[in-house]
């Protein structure tokens, strides 16, 4: 491949291996310690990449201010499609980080726990219970998978199991998206309290 003319074959190899990575879970984060290297090393071959994956279709979005990567497709290809209250999970997720990073440093991270998330699911009032901790576990199973969350602790069972929130979420969830989000949020309120006066009706 011409684009990769002149490189080290190891640095050949270290380049098929993230591409891979970029097109399975779609960030590289910083703060990381997994994806730190592979993270300067996109920057460091930054053109070559955008090169490459531009021919896929994709784009790689870099911002260092954030130290996060990400591959988007503009042709909306490849999209994956949450569920219900995984999209309600991440929106809290994007909220408790900009909540814990107004009381932390700059450098700080952003660590909630699983008592955070259903506290905060209770005050939007979706329902007047938890959510299920099978859902909640196949959620944070595919946060971790793109590179969102990191879970700190074995067991993430009980209320004071520890997350920590990547700087990703600022780009999978931008601001745009949560207003978004809340629309949604409202428009299945009502139409929760549509289905229970018609259950309350019927009964009557």
């Amino acid at each position: 491949m011409e684009l990769l003319e002149g490189m080290l074959q190891k640095d050949k190899d270290e380049f098929r291996r993230i591409c891979n990575r970029l097109l399975s879970c779609c960030f590289l984060c910083k703060r990381n310690a997994a994806n730190k290297a592979d993270y300067y090393f996109v920057l460091k071959h930054r053109d070559i990449f955008r090169n490459y994956l531009e021919v896929l279709g994709c784009r790689l979005e870099i911002n260092e201010d954030y130290g996060v990567i990400q591959l988007t497709n503009p042709q909306n290809y490849n999209r994956l499609n949450l569920k219900l209250f995984e999209s309600i999970i991440l929106l809290i997720l994007r909220i408790l980080y900009d909540e814990k990073k107004r009381e932390l440093s700059v450098s700080g991270e952003a660590v909630v726990n699983l008592g955070d998330i259903q506290d905060k699911f209770l005050s939007l009032q979706i329902r007047d219970k938890m959510i299920d901790k099978t859902t909640m576990r196949n959620a944070l199973s595919v946060f971790r998978r793109f590179q969102l969350i990191e879970l700190l602790d074995r067991e993430i069972g009980n209320e004071e199991s520890r997350i920590l929130i990547y700087d990703s979420i600022l780009m999978a969830v931008r601001v745009e998206d949560i207003k978004t989000a809340y629309e949604k949020l409202e428009i299945y309120r009502r139409g929760k309290r549509t289905d229970e006066e018609a259950d309350e009706n019927e009964a009557d």
